[in-house]
Formats: C-alpha cells, structure tokens, sequence
C-alpha cells in the first residue's frame, strides 16, 4: 500500500464507525415462526438508525445445521430457508442503503459444517483425496490408530479430533475440528480452499455486502506437521499465540490477499469496504500484526472487551490498545459485548450495581479514538438471561459435560414492546420463540424506554450524538491519565470533550469550570458518584478531586 493510499484511508467510514452487531434469530420474527428472520430485521432497521449507527454487522444467515448457532455453514452463498431468500437479503440491504447504513455479513474460514457437500463427499469416498485433502484428514496413532493423531483440544471441551471408521471403500483415520465434531476444520493449504473462499467473497460483493467480519481470524493455518500442543490448552489466553493451531505467519499474505479484492472488486460504497477479524489473542503486538498496511482493516479488542470493571486495568488496556494500533497507523476497534459474551450488566456485577457500571462502560468505550462495535440489546442494558436447562441450545454447555452454560443467555430475543413475551418480537406465541425470553423485562423493551431521558436507550442515543458531534482528527493522540491506585482515569475526545470515569468508592468533584455534556448516573452538585462516566466541555484544565 502507497503512503498515497494510506493517507486516503484516514478519511475512510471505518476508522470511527459505530457498528451495530445483528444476530439475526433474535432480532425480529417477520413470518411468525418463533425465529427471526431477515424480514423482520428489515423491518426493525430504522432502530438502528435512529440510535445513530453507521453500519450493521449480520451474524451467519446462511443455511446451516445449527450446531453452533449457525456458525457451522452447509452453504456459504445462500440464505437459510427459515430466515428467508436472497431476495429478502436485496430488500434488507435496500432499506440499510436508504437509512444510511452500511452492510457488514459474516465470513466463517476455518470451518464448515459436517453438512456441507464437500465433507459428505469426503466421507462417502474415503478413497477420494482430493475430496480430503480439503479438510484435516489423518490417521491416528498406536497400533490400530485408535489413539488421536495429536493432544489438540477443542475450543469447547474434548478432543479435537473425531475417528470415521475404515471399512471396504477405505481405512479409518480422524479428521481435526477445533469446536464441534460438526465442524470440520479447512485445509489452508490447499489452494483449491482458498479459491472457494475467494469465491464467497465475490459473490457477497456481487450481493451488496460492504465488507466482512472474519470468524476466528486467528485458526485457519495450523503448524506443519501438527505437533502436540501440550497440556492447559485454552486455558491461558497469554499464550495462545504459541498454540500450533493459533497465529499462524501464513495467516498474514492471506488477509494482504483479501484486502487486495476487496478494493479491485467492482462497485462498492463510498468510503472503501472493511475486513474486521475476530483475533482471540492478548498480545496487543501481535493484534496489530494484523492491521499492518494492506492486511485486515481493524480486529475486535478482545483483551478490552474481557476486561473487568476496574480502573487500572482498564486504563493498562487502553493504553497498550492505543500505542499498539499508533505503531501500524490503524484504528482500534472497541465492544463491550457481542454473541459469544456474558452481557456487561451481569458481567459487571448484576442488578443495579451491574447496569450503573454497564452504563459507564458505555460512555467509556463510545469517547475512545476509533471504531466501536454494538452487540444488539446492549443499548437496552439487558441482563444476560437465564435460560432453563432444557432449552439450551449452545454447544457448550453439553460439550463441557453440562459444567459451561454455554451463550444463550445473551441471544435470547429482543423485548420491542407490551408488557409480556414475545414483547413485539413477532407474533408467534411466547412458547414457540426459540429461546425463551425472561417475564421481567417489560421495563426493558425498546417503546418503555423510548423518550424516558434516564433510560439506557436514550443515554446511547444522546451518547452517539455527541460522538459524532466531537470527531477526532487524523493525527490526534489520546492520552489516558489517572492515579496509580486507578480509583478514576480521563482523556480528551477531540478538542472539546474530555471523559472522566470515576472507578472509586467515593465521588468525585469536578474543578471549576466544567460543563457537563452527558453523564451515566445523575451528577449533583458537581460531584461524580461511584462507577459513573461523565462527558464534560472543559473550559480549562483541572483535574477532579476526591469528595468528601
């Protein structure tokens, strides 16, 4: 990339986006079948753009088996016949072009579903090894290799690998899945993947499609030769960049590769199109290997989102996320929350303690320089939900030997309206959604919190507003400051807008001079209570002082 083309990108949509992530099962039911569908989502777009998104992510909408929450694909360029048909897709991206919002799809590499028809060749004809050669076939160890190839573990429990019997057509051998066993891991190696995969991307451009969120960009590439990965296998994020399945070099000409279609692809938005990666590692070096010119637009800040409620370690991953994403020229991409995490209300502590702190994180994570992504119901301050034994879905919760409760709780569907479930998410009754949704969340839907100046939905939509209000400039460095003990921490979004956030017991006085622009939870006279972030116009600076 010229240093021509890089500075064109400063001005490109993506670098201070507000992304809005869409699971489309739970969003909205358009057809009435318990299950929400691409109709539905159509129909609700104009939420997205009144909280003041400028795009919207879709979770997998393509035909899948559901073993994974549609993260196991039998066809990666049609939609699933229970969510609708490529002309449903047309009219969502139609109605997505009139608000203003672009649209982001799913890309899912490293696996398919066992469904798919090129894993149902390869196991109908063993002898066939170009059909396997397309995934991670091999034999396994001991004298009758009935013993794994390797210690690979899967992401969500148990081995990662799984026997198909030998029989007349050919011998037994094992294939390599790092989730389910109805995911089959790809080989990366062969070249005829990774035209398929070319091929998908064309065809979503062809379809409409601004860009691509990239599942477990992190997976696709494992070491040659498979060697052991030794003992506490996922359980130590610090390390997973020495997985032989995790990070590989390969990975990176890839994503030069996929970037390099992305921008020669005919047509396209104004602005450019984006490849946004999901990257699991903790390093924030090794993310910003990532976002190295002509490599993957921006990946998610894992490390930020797992973050706990505390000020010091908050202000340590602000920090390294920033000086990281400085030292390539690339943006952070910031979220609270997404499908595959506890909901910060509850992850924060639960209850009101919990949404006071969600709330704060909120106005915390929209005031930091770069991109943000939404997961849908955060801007309600939903719970993570309980959801009964019985109607678990997640995969992890069986594949943990029932030890895990797995996501569910956080893609139960939306509470639009009414006083009961389904609470506008469509008309099925209630014991049809499929999940089932809490009967304490009438205070939580979209039309009561709607116009209430406290509710959580209007702090994110004032808070949207007043972000796109105060931009920062290409060039602008954010610097995060605060006491070693981490009880507050602040910076400056832009010119005009300094966010403070006050971790501590106690409250804390603002100096002189200071006007208030958006708070999390009520300011009185001038004193910012516990786990509280406020938005101010300082008109000089000073920094807060401990109440008494």
């Amino acid at each position: 990339m010229t240093t021509q083309e890089q500075g064109r990108e400063q001005d490109h949509w993506w670098r201070d986006a507000v992304c809005y992530e869409l699971y489309p099962r739970s969003f909205a039911d358009g057809d009435g079948d318990g299950t929400g569908d691409l109709r539905g989502a159509t129909a609700r777009l104009d939420h997205l753009a009144r909280l003041g998104a400028d795009a919207v992510w879709l979770t997998p909408f393509y035909p899948s088996p559901l073993a994974d929450g549609g993260y196991d694909i039998s066809d990666h360029t049609a939609v699933a016949p229970e969510l609708g048909t490529l002309a449903d897709w047309h009219a969502l991206v139609a109605r997505a072009r009139s608000l203003g919002l672009r649209v982001l799809v799913d890309l899912v590499p490293n696996h398919t579903s066992a469904a798919h028809p090129w894993f149902r060749r390869a196991l109908a004809a063993p002898q066939d090894l170009r059909a396997r050669e397309r995934y991670v076939f091999r034999p396994g160890r001991g004298p009758d290799g009935l013993t794994p190839p390797n210690d690979w573990r899967s992401a969500f429990g148990g081995p990662a690998w799984t026997r198909v019997p030998g029989g007349a057509a050919g011998p037994a051998a094992w294939y390599l899945h790092l989730h389910t066993p109805d995911q089959p891991d790809l080989n990366w190696r062969n070249p005829e993947v990774a035209a398929e995969y070319e091929r998908i991307i064309r065809f979503w451009l062809d379809q409409g499609a601004d860009g691509f969120r990239v599942d477990v960009a992190h997976t696709l590439f494992k070491a040659p030769g498979l060697p052991d990965a030794g003992p506490g296998q996922h359980e130590q994020p610090d390390r997973y960049h020495l997985l032989p399945y995790y990070d590989r070099p390969e990975l990176h000409p890839l994503y030069r590769r996929w970037r390099t279609l992305l921008a020669e692809h005919p047509g396209g938005s104004r602005g450019g199109r984006l490849l946004v990666g999901e990257v699991i590692l903790t390093d924030q070096r090794r993310l910003a290997r990532y976002l190295r010119p002509g490599e993957l637009h921006q990946v998610f800040n894992h490390p930020y989102t797992e973050t706990p409620w505390d000020g010091r370690a908050l202000r340590r991953v602000i920090g390294e996320s920033l000086a990281a994403a400085r030292s390539v020229g690339a943006p952070v991409a910031w979220a609270l929350s997404s499908h595959d995490a506890v909901r910060p209300v509850t992850r924060f502590g639960g209850g009101e303690t919990g949404l006071r702190r969600a709330r704060a994180a909120a106005l915390l994570t929209l005031a930091l320089p770069g991109a943000a992504y939404l997961y849908q119901g955060e801007e309600l301050g939903l719970p993570q939900a309980p959801v009964p034994e019985d109607r678990r879905r997640d995969p992890l919760w069986p594949m943990s030997g029932h030890s895990d409760p797995g996501r569910d709780g956080c893609r139960v569907p939306l509470p639009w309206e009414g006083q009961r479930a389904p609470y506008g998410f469509g008309p099925a009754a209630p014991e049809q959604s499929w999940l089932p949704q809490p009967e304490d969340w009438a205070a939580l839907t979209v039309r009561a919190q709607q116009g209430d100046p406290g509710s959580t939905l209007e702090l994110y939509r004032a808070a949207l507003r007043l972000r796109r209000a105060h931009p920062v400039a290409a060039g602008d460095r954010c610097r995060v400051a605060g006491p070693d003990s981490g009880a507050w921490l602040t910076f400056r979004r832009g010119r005009s807008l300094r966010c403070l956030v006050n971790f501590g017991p106690g409250g804390l006085r603002l100096g002189p001079g200071h006007r208030i622009l958006l708070a999390s939870s009520p300011v009185q006279d001038g004193v910012v209570p516990p786990d509280t972030t406020v938005w101010l116009r300082p008109r000089r600076a000073q920094p807060p002082s401990a109440s008494e």
